[in-house]
């Protein structure tokens, strides 16, 4: 097996992180490709009660097991397969059970702060920040977590002001510097997922000894965004 191409997807929160991974993976066979969230690399926080659990912030890069998810990449580009945590957002603690994860040719990482660290941020062959709007962003995350995580109205904007809206400006926002590509608006730009969909098929077919070189796929995105 070929070392796998690993995509690193960022951006703020509801910045529209998911639906460009959504389409990238889209466009390729479903074993020959994986997404895996940065959200399931919460830290366990069984030591503590739900009260205390709930006060987590969770845009501040020492709520992740960072080093958990390096090892579990590493493991992957070595081509063993992993045992991914699961994040339960209504009780704020992972779940005792794991999901299998096998290698694949493309692995895609999708993240509020993975380009936050250094060791991690080395490891992505594709760099991309997702950069919407805020306004479009805090809307996406009401219906989300009013939606799916069992927030009210008044909690969600409470935490946006005191947490969410300060983390991205200190530590989201400025890795869009690490980026090899900045797409506005996420899945809408048809251009810059479809540049990226051609690179990672051109590498698929190239021949086993030879080694992914992204220098110039990176020029050629810096220039087009």
């Amino acid at each position: 097996m070929k070392k796998p191409i690993l995509i690193g997807i960022t951006g703020g929160t509801g910045s529209g992180k998911s639906t460009v991974a959504k389409s990238i993976y889209r466009n390729f066979k479903k074993e020959s490709i994986a997404i895996i969230m940065q959200d399931s690399y919460y830290k366990d926080q069984s030591h503590l009660t739900f009260d205390e659990r709930t006060k987590t912030n969770y845009d501040h890069p020492h709520a992740f097991d960072t080093p958990l998810l390096i090892e579990h990449l590493e493991t992957l580009l070595r081509g063993e397969a992993i045992e991914m945590p699961i994040y339960d957002f209504t009780v704020h603690n992972r779940k005792k059970e794991t999901i299998k994860e096998e290698p694949k040719d493309i692995i895609i990482v999708e993240g509020i702060l993975i380009l936050e660290d250094e060791k991690l941020r080395d490891l992505f062959d594709i760099k991309i920040y997702v950069d919407t709007d805020a306004d479009i962003r805090i809307l996406r995350r009401l219906t989300r977590d009013i939606r799916d995580r069992g927030r009210t109205l008044e909690s969600v904007i409470e935490q946006y002001l005191s947490v969410v809206r300060p983390m991205h400006l200190q530590f989201i926002e400025p890795t869009k510097r690490y980026a090899d590509l900045i797409v506005p608006e996420g899945g809408k730009n048809r251009v810059a997922i479809d540049i990226l969909v051609s690179t990672i098929k051109q590498h698929l077919t190239e021949q086993p000894q030879d080694e992914p070189s992204f220098s110039h796929v990176q020029e050629i995105l810096k220039s087009d965004s």
